[in-house]
């Protein structure tokens, strides 16, 4: 698998020119595809003010810390915003200063409300208690209020009398009313709303809607699951649903890193004895959208903007549409509540005739990842791990200056510049000038996660060595190397779907050549952040060194362009990911499955545009696929009336994995691996192994 991995990828590298995409959730035809982004974006809470939405997100022990995102129709975003560059409190643990840190620490979970004439994000940051951040201008600047306290991981609602509550806590959820100059909570306003007992979680949104208040939170006992509990009184009592289970799209949960049993994890942890355990692929456990807020559109549709435990990647935002059922917000569509499409229609967000209509949004990704550091100030999309010394770094010349300072390996180094990794796949490349190293720098590419791992150039006296180092296994490889300008290429290539990835390097950017194995990448929650790519610098001797220098970074996205993922104008086998073999239209009438070399005309379909992602679907004997009957007894079948034929929206999954979604029934096509069944229409989604039988790959 691995050198087939290398193969896609060294294809790939050699027509960079040809993926200058970038992921996007938009179609181009009116629908969208889940994930909404393909990076870690944690926590999510949503915000409408008139036709603008505003999502705020997690970013840990990261700065510029607790990003906005900024939409005009849920589903093509723009990164608009920090509420801070940096860390304000005087606490060497803030900038990895004096071997202390915050990794898993810092900002997390958000709450982004507008009231009064202004913005209000609120967080909590570790030992620090809660915080505020408040601006008339969603762009900034931003007041920084410490409101200290034990509440975290909480929501805030702005009542009609003008009271303001936060709503927080895990199982036992509590309300307490907070100072209107965001000094502080109100003492002894402290009340358990909730008692614990009622299956009530964590990651709490509230709203108050027609009079009614509305939590929403999520679950992680005994596997995760998004509730909704309603009631006329902020006071209480509550009763309690679930809303949503089981929603995976297909992706089974990631691999965890593990900590030495009656260990604490330290930074520097000698890898050998970090365990990353193969996952049961069949269980959902947190792989399932969780945890985030709903939205009203201008039309009147209710929306949900969840995360998922997306990989190595971390975690990332999904889009559900919200149907209302006997005054409960479910998600998912009548017929199939509680699971959500991959792909739907995306929001009507039209105003009046007179307004700009959704299809003249373009499509585009959140953020610009490739730099070529020649501007005044990086991209939007780097942040530091921990505060920087900015006395330290620099953007000279098109170029980005690292000057190194003491640190016993990445994680300790001061100053590394990061981003997100993108999926599925995706290639980082950056150039290295070594000319400034001193006597025991080490400079290069990295990934901060735990494990880590990166690729670099180390000098010891006037010898420079190529060296590729993961932590999972202590694994040192040196490579020598001539290099004779000073210059060389390094690259990281990652298949973040398969939680793999390698390095590779380049003296003159053309032929590349890969350091070590195929590395095993997992997500965890110690640093609670997916892969990151990583620029570091420092000097592992214990003192200040010269400098690095890295320009042009860049990131190749290969399967970011979907334009060709629905075989439109192809005849195809459908191959069922569950059994291996393709469907059969029998001359009985009804659709069934085959051997698996079976390549006959009854195994040939072609599919005929609907529009927006709308097909139906016909066999090349020219009959049409059609359900007869209601539920699990309604059998696939075949007809030659083309008026009857079944409209399905193609799911996309990519590599030519489908599912083919009944716009009359909400449920998808599928047959049982196990009972001999023929296909039926009444699957709710995908498994997270995808071998329910419901998801196909055409070929």
């Amino acid at each position: 698998m691995g050198r087939i991995l290398i193969a896609l990828f060294v294809l790939c590298s050699s027509q960079a020119t040809t993926f200058a995409q970038s992921w996007t959730a938009d179609n181009g035809n009116g629908t969208y595809t889940n994930p909404l982004f393909y990076d870690e974006f944690s926590d999510p809470d949503i915000l409408r003010v008139g036709d603008d939405y505003y999502l705020a997100g997690t970013t840990m022990h990261t700065v510029p810390g607790l990003v906005i995102l900024h939409s005009k129709d849920l589903v093509n975003w723009e990164n608009i915003s920090y509420c801070f560059d940096r860390f304000d409190f005087d606490d060497d643990a803030f900038s990895l200063k004096n071997h202390k840190e915050i990794y898993g620490q810092g900002v997390w979970a958000p709450a982004i409300r507008y009231a009064n004439g202004q913005f209000y994000v609120f967080t909590n940051i570790n030992g620090k208690g809660l915080q505020c951040y408040t601006s008339k201008d969603i762009r900034g600047p931003w007041e920084h209020h410490n409101m200290q306290g034990r509440i975290y991981d909480l929501s805030v609602l702005f009542d009609d009398d003008g009271k303001i509550y936060a709503i927080h806590g895990y199982g036992e959820v509590k309300c307490t009313e907070l100072k209107a100059d965001m000094s502080g909570p109100i003492e002894e306003t402290e009340r358990t709303i909730i008692p614990e007992g009622n299956a009530v979680g964590e990651g709490h949104h509230m709203y108050k809607i027609n009079g009614m208040y509305y939590l929403i939170s999520t679950d992680y006992k005994p596997n995760g699951r998004t509730l909704c509990s309603r009631s006329k009184s902020i006071w209480g009592p509550y009763e309690t649903i679930t809303i949503t289970a089981d929603e995976t799209f297909g992706y089974h949960a990631a691999s965890l890193t593990q900590v030495p049993e009656g260990e604490q994890y330290r930074i520097g942890h000698d890898g050998t004895k970090f365990g990353i355990p193969e996952v049961d692929k069949d269980a959902t456990a947190c792989t399932n959208i969780h945890q985030g807020g709903i939205v009203e559109d201008q039309s009147g549709q209710w929306w949900a903007l969840l995360m998922m435990d997306f990989h190595s990647i971390g975690r990332t935002v999904t889009l559900a549409p919200i149907t209302w059922k006997d005054g409960w917000p479910m998600l998912g569509l009548e017929g199939n509540l509680g699971r959500a499409p991959r792909t739907w229609f995306k929001p009507n967000v039209s105003r009046s005739e007179e307004s700009e209509v959704r299809s003249e949004i373009t499509p585009h990704a959140p953020y610009v990842r490739s730099e070529n550091f020649n501007g005044k100030a990086l991209g939007r999309v780097w942040q530091w791990n921990h505060n920087p010394d900015d006395t330290k770094w620099s953007l000279k010349k098109g170029r980005l200056r690292l000057q190194s300072m003491p640190a016993e390996q990445l994680m300790w180094a001061r100053n590394t510049l990061t981003q997100r990794v993108i999926g599925p796949q995706s290639i980082a490349t950056v150039e290295l000038y070594t000319k400034g190293m001193k006597d025991g720098d080490v400079a290069g590419l990295g990934n901060i996660n735990v494990p880590c791992s990166w690729i670099g150039i180390v000098k010891e006296g006037k010898q420079l060595t190529l060296r590729r180092f993961e932590q999972a296994d202590n694994d040192t490889i040196d490579v020598p190397v001539a290099i004779t300008d000073g210059k060389l290429y390094l690259r990281m290539v990652g298949d973040y779907d398969h939680d793999r990835a390698y390095y590779e390097f380049s003296l003159d950017g053309k032929t590349y050549q890969q350091v070590g194995d195929e590395m095993k990448l997992s997500y965890q929650l110690i640093s609670f952040q997916g892969s990151r790519h990583a620029l570091f610098a420092f000097n592992k001797n214990g003192k200040n060194g010269g400098y690095a220098e890295f320009d042009n970074f860049t990131v190749e996205e290969p399967m970011a362009d979907r334009s060709q993922n629905i075989p439109y104008n192809k005849t195809f086998r459908i191959i069922n990911l569950a059994t291996g073999k393709p469907a059969i239209a029998l001359e009985h009438g009804v659709l069934y499955d085959t051997d698996k070399a079976d390549k006959s005309k009854l195994t040939r379909f072609r599919i005929i545009d609907k529009g927006q992602g709308k097909v139906i679907l016909q066999c090349e004997d020219g009959r049409y696929v059609f359900c007869a009957g209601y539920g699990i007894a309604g059998d696939v079948r075949l007809t030659t009336d083309e008026s009857k034929a079944e409209v399905f929206l193609w799911q996309d999954y990519l590599n030519h994995e489908f599912m083919l979604m009944s716009m009359r029934t909400h449920k998808y096509i599928g047959k049982s691996p196990t009972t001999g069944s023929p296909y039926s229409m009444d699957f709710p989604g995908a498994d997270p192994a995808r071998r329910n039988g419901a998801v196909f790959r055409w070929e």
